[in-house]
């Protein structure tokens, strides 16, 4: 037998390497980038730059410290993909203070003052715009407060708006029906059409937290505690205020889908006496629907009682909500039962 001569044993060397490369390519390649790398046959400089990873863009907020306000700042600074540009009058608020320990950056300013505002928007992306008829209960107040915004984003081309919104009741009903906290928002949804603003619009439904504050169950005798909300056996949507913000968020994330609608939310839509069931159920007391009527609800002793008659008498209207987007938009969001689950020692102390 002869030996194998030179050539024959380099190609056979060659052969096997081969089929070593074959076999496991990826771990070929790696080694050979890092010989190429460690040995110096490739320079960093040679090699060129990384791909740019585009800088997040800023959305202001405005009410950060406040319910809607600080939900939507929330979200958004937990996801990451904006920054957040809170802007408040105070900026010393405990809740304002955990937002810039988050990365937020604080800005003071006021909705009455243009000036200010003129500071806060600069080089914004986008704007969460929430007005508050009920610290003045002033409608023209906040019609010229939402105005305000309006033109400011208009002059610096904002490129999308989300405003929480509600219906010109006053204009849908003809007069029938005046809620001033909601017509004075509707007037703002129009402006901000009639300017050809870049603006979704979100429509909150009865905020769940509402049970804990204004409609809370009042006591009725020793036996029980009754719930004094005059819907005449029709049902109410209803959503928690804390999932508002993942709504915003995924609304700013899709603009092309959304800039240009109004979207009524919603995440759970029950009669009077099954939010009463379900209060019983979590807190151990037994709650009721007191089935008052709308005129009794007039008569009521407090600031507001008429207005929020008229708004009850306008839910019967059944305006539109949609639960079914609002949990596409916001899968997280807690239904009427998880959210007493969350909060019932919260609920009912006496």
């Amino acid at each position: 037998m002869r030996k194998a001569g030179t050539t024959q044993l380099r190609m056979r060397k060659a052969r096997q390497g081969s089929s070593t490369q074959l076999r496991f390519p990826c771990l070929y390649i790696c080694i050979s980038i890092h010989k190429a790398e460690g040995l110096g046959g490739l320079r960093p400089e040679a090699r060129g730059p990384g791909p740019t990873v585009a800088a997040p863009r800023t959305v202001a907020v405005f009410g950060a410290s406040g319910y809607q306000g600080g939900s939507v700042a929330m979200a958004l600074l937990k996801d990451g993909s904006f920054k957040v540009r809170a802007i408040t009058r105070n900026p010393r608020k405990k809740a304002v203070q955990e937002l810039k320990h988050l990365g937020a950056e604080i800005v003071k300013a006021d909705l009455d003052n243009e000036k200010s505002l003129l500071e806060a928007l600069k080089d914004v992306y986008g704007v969460f715009l929430v007005t508050d008829y009920w610290e003045y209960m002033d409608k023209d107040r906040e019609l010229k407060q939402g105005k305000r915004v309006a033109d400011i984003c208009s002059q610096f081309d904002v490129k999308h708006i989300v405003f929480s919104g509600l219906e010109n009741v006053k204009k849908l009903t003809d007069g029938k029906l005046d809620v001033p906290h909601f017509d004075g928002k509707g007037e703002i949804e129009e402006y901000f059409r009639e300017i050809g603003a870049r603006m979704t619009s979100v429509r909150m439904p009865d905020y769940f937290e509402n049970f804990l504050h204004v409609f809370r169950p009042v006591k009725s005798g020793k036996e029980y505690y009754v719930l004094d909300i005059p819907m005449g056996g029709v049902p109410m949507d209803g959503m928690s205020v804390e999932d508002l913000g993942g709504v915003v968020l995924a609304i700013f994330k899709n603009p092309e889908k959304y800039i240009g609608k109004e979207i009524g939310l919603s995440t759970d839509k029950l009669k009077i006496e099954e939010y009463a069931a379900i209060m019983s159920r979590h807190t151990g007391k037994s709650i009721q629907d007191s089935k008052i009527s709308v005129k009794e609800y007039e008569e009521r002793n407090f600031p507001g009682a008429q207005e929020l008659a008229k708004m009850f008498q306008f839910y019967m209207k059944q305006p539109d909500r949609n639960k079914d987007l609002t949990l596409m938009l916001n899968p997280e969001a807690q239904s009427f039962e998880e959210w007493m689950s969350k909060n019932k020692n919260a609920f009912i102390n006496d």
